[in-house]
């Protein structure tokens, strides 16, 4: 018998970051939070518009980017920091790149908080941040990823436990959603144009979009859960094969679903019923690991009535499914009509970030603060009275906006037995129904910022009692040869990967075959399941010690994972891509804006109307009897971004060219009360002194030009003079309304260009030529609205 000497030593981790990154998520977390219940009281009182970079519209994206990339992103930070050291038995690779990773976010950070309320933006959900703060993202993105795989390449333990994978994932993922989604043309240090417009920029937004819930907010949460949920609990994962099930299950399915975002909009039929498809099928993974977790407490839920930090990561785990199961409900296409648009989405966001997100947050703080800091809590009561008025907040703000967006969505799509009006007409009197339940919001969110707070004054006390450790740990030195030793043939050609593929193929083949063979593609893709399902009943033990042996080497593990990912991405968007081109529309096409009118459009954009006002006409009888005929798929085919928009606080604007005169549009800006009593919208006063840019708005267009907008050759000075001599002839019809002393170019001018630009298109006759038509329909697109108030776009 031959006996071998293993060597140890003793490593320190890096704590110090791990520190950091918790106070900064504890900071900028209250931060996000009070700009939250700022912009929530807002709504109830306009008065709160205060200035214009205090105004709803832009002071919205600054509090979801708070919320998201500063609260949770430093959290998740903090908790993958410390746990991959330990899970590897290896400090940190480089300490230098773990502190150019927190200064870089943290002014990154302030970067967005400086830009967004200066209305400088991108004008898309949670990818507001303009080019060269992204360019910042993307780098600290890399300086992260390559600290925590090479830290994975030195580790001293053999196999990677279930929280790396779920990093892996992340990292990996995040990369891959945010630089395509973030692919533009600069105008100016702080512009650009995306390269996607129309359903192409929605489907990609989207696919970024609820891909960043899936792999920034959940991803890193769940492997956090999985290393500090049994290590409060003091027990095991309940089920190691559940957590395998559910990793590549959740990686490979999420990716799918983020068309359900645009059901009963002009996104091609297909895409919708497959993000359907695949929200739907989330419910399995997704509560496979709410179970996971919660059974993890298993002989240990005494611990509920005495530890705070199992509160709340039982809680958190819990809203977890309830919001995993609310998410594939609003996938489905007759609830979606209903909620889309509504506050109920508002309130399912919510149940996510306060309860899933904050609340694992909570615990994680309340569990590292006193190791971080050699001492215990400070108060345990405070953590108890933090939980309860924490979830009192949830419930209050999650129910409210339930009830309100149920209400709302019910009286907007309300007709009469005949089907031929609307029984609410005018959009106020749905917003006027729900004010009270907008006030409880306020409310709610004000309870969970108070639990915040006191978070806070806790952990401070905590930190001033202590003093900062450094856990030290002696541990065991692997060799190479004990880890990452798995060969390409091994990693790739096997039972797993092929099975895999094949049975997509098969599936893809019957999405996309025509009829007839899409049937034929079916059967055989049941017949290769039921063949590989018998494979592995035969021999399950071969894929077990693959996986095995795929946990032992990181880097097969990543490119699989990635390979997981991708490919649901490439099969979206490749074919939307080269398919919605204006080339290929057969229908209406989008008339070009004019330059005023494109400066008009940077200027809604820069406000944030995009927060309070689609762009969409859904294929919905309400939506058509409301708004107009529903919306095709070229009518935004020049749009870059888009603006279909996901909430309507008010209503949508994607025919409102020409239905009124432009002194209605100028009296709206000033005052929207005197126009619409009732209305909660901000005023805009200073659109009626500031100038629109016409500096830049020569490259504007030549930007435009060449992501395929048919613009003629044009100098910057025949730019600048046909944006001016539109804005003439606005300011001459201003006159002849009754609205003097308004100058061409001034940005209210520019914005009632824009709007009065909104449902004009061309239809191609059958040689292919463009003919002018009106936007909309031959009756009144909005009840009450007389046809004299409606200008019909002249023919070319």
């Amino acid at each position: 018998m031959t006996s071998t000497t293993t060597a140890k030593t003793t490593i320190e981790f890096d704590d110090r970051t791990v520190r950091r990154f918790m106070i900064a998520s504890i900071f900028w977390g209250i931060v996000g939070m009070l700009a939250g219940v700022f912009i929530a009281s807002q709504l109830n009182f306009h008065q709160l518009n205060l200035a214009s970079w205090l105004s709803f519209g832009r002071l919205r994206p600054l509090h979801t980017n708070a919320v998201i990339f500063a609260f949770v992103g430093n959290m998740m930070f903090a908790g993958i920091y410390y746990s991959t050291q330990r899970l590897c038995k290896a400090r940190t690779a480089s300490d230098l790149l773990s502190s150019i990773h927190f200064w870089g976010w943290q002014l990154i950070i302030v970067a967005a908080a400086i830009t967004l309320p200066l209305g400088l933006t991108r004008g898309q959900e949670y990818a507001e941040l303009i080019w060269p703060v992204n360019i910042a993202v993307a780098v600290i993105w890399v300086v992260f990823a390559v600290n925590f795989f090479w830290t994975l390449a030195r580790r001293n333990e053999p196999s990677l436990y279930v929280a790396l994978w779920f990093y892996i994932g992340t990292i990996i993922t995040v990369a891959m959603l945010y630089i395509v989604n973030h692919l533009s043309i600069p105008t100016s240090w702080t512009h650009s144009y995306t390269i996607f417009a129309g359903v192409q920029n929605g489907l990609v937004q989207w696919w970024y979009g609820h891909n960043a819930v899936a792999f920034f907010l959940t991803t890193p949460i769940l492997g956090i859960m999985y290393y500090f949920l049994p290590k409060a609990a003091e027990r095991p994962v309940y089920s190691y094969r559940l957590s395998i099930v559910h990793f590549w299950s959740l990686v490979f399915i999420y990716i799918w679903a983020g068309p359900h975002h645009l059901l009963n909009t002009a996104l091609p039929k297909w895409l919708q019923m497959l993000g359907t498809f695949f929200s739907l099928m989330l419910w399995v993974p997704s509560w496979g690991g709410m179970l996971n977790g919660l059974l993890t407490l298993r002989g240990a839920w005494d611990k509920l009535r005495t530890d705070p930090v199992v509160k709340f990561f039982i809680a958190a785990v819990t809203f977890y499914g309830m919001a995993t199961f609310e998410g594939p409900l609003l996938s489905i296409p007759a609830v979606n009509a209903l909620s889309h648009y509504s506050d109920w989405t508002i309130g399912h966001v919510h149940a996510g970030a306060m309860g899933w997100k904050g609340f694992m947050a909570a615990g994680m703080f309340y569990w590292l603060t006193p190791r971080l800091y050699g001492t215990k809590l400070h108060s345990t009561s405070w953590a108890n009275f933090h939980f309860w008025i924490g979830t009192v907040g949830i419930l209050v703000y999650v129910g409210s906006m339930w009830v309100s967006g149920i209400m709302q969505g019910l009286m907007l799509n309300a007709t009469t037995p005949d089907g031929t009006a609307l029984v609410y007409p005018n959009f106020i009197d749905t917003l006027t129904s729900i004010r009270a339940m907008m006030g409880f919001r306020i409310i709610g969110g004000s309870l969970y910022l108070a639990g915040m707070l006191l978070m806070a004054l806790n952990i401070w006390m905590t930190i001033r009692k202590g003093s900062p450790v450094n856990e030290t740990r002696e541990v065991a030195v692997i060799e190479r040869s004990q880890r990452d030793t798995m060969g390409l043939k091994e990693a790739f050609l096997n039972d797993p990967v092929a099975c895999t593929l094949g049975g997509m193929v098969l599936v893809l083949a019957w999405l996309f075959l025509p009829p007839g063979a899409d049937v034929v593609a079916l059967v055989c893709a049941g017949v290769f399941i039921f063949l590989v399902v018998r494979r592995f009943q035969k021999g399950h033990h071969i894929w077990s010690r693959w996986h095995d042996s795929l946990l032992h080497n990181w880097l097969p593990f990543t490119v699989l994972s990635f390979v997981a990912v991708v490919l649901g991405g490439l099969v979206q968007i490749i074919p939307t891509v080269m398919v919605s081109r204006a080339k290929n529309v057969e229908d209406r096409i989008q008339q070009p804006y004019t330059p005023l009118e494109l400066a008009g459009r940077d200027i809604y954009v820069s406000e944030g109307c995009y927060n309070c006002h689609s762009q969409m006409i859904r294929t919905m009888l309400p939506d058509v009897l409301r708004y107009g005929d529903y919306s095709r798929l070229g009518e935004s085919i020049y749009d870059h971004p888009y603006q279909w928009g996901s909430k309507r606080t008010g209503p949508d604007l994607a025919r409102e060219g020409g239905k009124y005169p432009h002194s209605w549009h100028y009296d709206h800006m000033k005052d929207p009360r005197a126009i619409s009593a009732g209305s909660n919208m901000p005023a805009y006063p200073h659109l009626f002194t500031a100038k629109f840019d016409q500096k830049t708005l020569w490259k504007k267009v030549a930007v435009m030009t060449r992501l395929g907008v048919p613009y003629p050759a044009m100098t910057a000075t025949e730019v600048k003079t046909a944006a001016i001599e539109q804005g003439i002839q606005i300011v001459k019809e201003l006159e002849g309304q009754g609205r003097v002393g308004t100058l061409p170019d001034t940005q209210i001018v520019a914005l009632i260009a824009y709007l009065q630009k909104l449902g004009k298109f061309d239809v191609p006759d059958l040689e292919g030529r463009l003919k002018g038509t009106p936007a909309g329909m031959p009756f009144p697109l909005r009840p009450g609205i007389p046809d004299e108030h409606r200008a019909a776009t002249p023919a070319k």
